[in-house]
């Protein structure tokens, strides 16, 4: 199994670091964030390193993805949250601080001071169908 000994969570992984486990299977762990957005805030990180999803394998991402469910439930019913994000990060400019690839499971309320904001946009013209067609491509191998 690949690590990065350089890396925060492949040290969290390998026990290197102590961290407040929830689960350990073979492919993740999660344990609790120790600068939560909220009470309960916790971090599914697979076992293997890749830095963000574009380099992680399939089998990586849906082994550790598999923990989702259940962990959501175990930490709707532990903090008597309404809702939950799942948030997962790729590349600094989309907020991911630890080149690891992870998902965020951040429990919410209504009362909670969180707010994403969505600010949106509207394709104009053809820009629509010329992305579409682009991101179709790269799909199949063209880019």
């Amino acid at each position: 199994m690949a690590q990065d000994p350089t890396c925060v969570f492949c040290r969290i992984v390998s026990g290197q670091i102590p961290s407040a486990r929830l689960i350990e299977t073979d492919s993740a762990i999660a344990f609790l964030d120790i600068n939560p957005i909220a009470p309960g805030h916790t971090l599914l990180v697979p076992r293997e390193h890749a830095a963000t999803m574009a380099d992680a394998s399939p089998a990586l991402i849906s082994a550790a993805a598999a923990e989702l469910p259940r962990l959501t439930r175990a930490i709707l019913a532990a903090t008597g949250a309404k809702g939950l994000n799942i948030i997962q990060n790729n590349g600094r400019e989309a907020g991911q601080l630890v080149d690891h690839v992870h998902f965020h499971l951040v429990p919410r309320s209504a009362e909670d001071a969180i707010r994403i904001h969505w600010s949106q946009g509207k394709y104009q013209g053809t820009a629509m169908e010329e992305m579409r067609s682009r991101i179709v491509q790269n799909l199949s191998g063209g880019g």
